[in-house]
């Protein structure tokens, strides 16, 4: 089996790469946390190019308002259709933003409705355990963006399992700082993102 290598979307609209230090973070955590052969750093691919089918996990996310091409939209549903794991984290943690308003139009377009995620979920004990659901981030905590916390993740289900995952709570701006800056926090806010791998290469 290949090394896992944490995969950023590109895409055509929006800004795809806002989250600059988000896979590096990860793969430490992954590494220090786990037993999974990793490759060292993380790769951007597009999501019309062939090359999406070799990673099973693809980080999505942004702040501007995301419109796939025709060539996007029929590339990203085979590749949930065949097995993989595409979690999309709104950058701008609200409800109302233009980015939550169109990824959430994009993907209710390719796969159906989006469903609350339970929180007795296999995501949330996939390694780390969350016996409450999503851990929230500090981004709700303090009332930043639409001012409220929310208590769910929604996902999509591809033959049993977790196919599409979607995110208001940005988690990438949570885990998208130096990792010497982990010392501070009493919690490292990175294990959700060991189980949401974890859960993407096991489930």
């Amino acid at each position: 089996m290949k090394p896992f290598t944490f995969a950023t979307a590109m895409y055509a609209s929006g800004d795809w790469e806002s989250g600059q230090m988000v896979a590096a973070i990860v793969i430490d955590s992954l590494a220090r946390f786990t037993t999974l052969d990793l490759a060292p750093a993380g790769v951007n691919v597009a999501i019309d190019s062939p090359g999406l089918f070799e990673y099973p996990f693809l980080y999505l996310t942004g702040h501007l308002p995301v419109r796939f091409t025709a060539g996007e939209r029929a590339n990203l549903s085979r590749y949930v259709e065949r097995g993989g794991f595409l979690f999309v984290d709104d950058h701008n943690h609200d409800v109302d933003g233009v980015f939550h308003k169109t990824a959430t139009e994009e993907l209710t377009r390719l796969f159906g409705p989006l469903r609350t995620v339970p929180n007795d979920h296999a995501l949330y004990h996939s390694f780390f355990k969350f016996p409450e659901g999503p851990p929230q981030t500090s981004h709700e905590l303090n009332g930043w963006g639409d001012d409220m916390v929310h208590d769910y993740l929604k996902a999509i289900e591809v033959n049993g399992r977790v196919g599409v995952l979607y995110s208001n709570k940005d988690y990438g701006c949570e885990w998208d700082y130096e990792w010497k800056n982990k010392r501070f926090q009493r919690d490292d806010n990175t294990k959700f993102a060991v189980n949401l791998v974890t859960y993407a290469m096991t489930a």
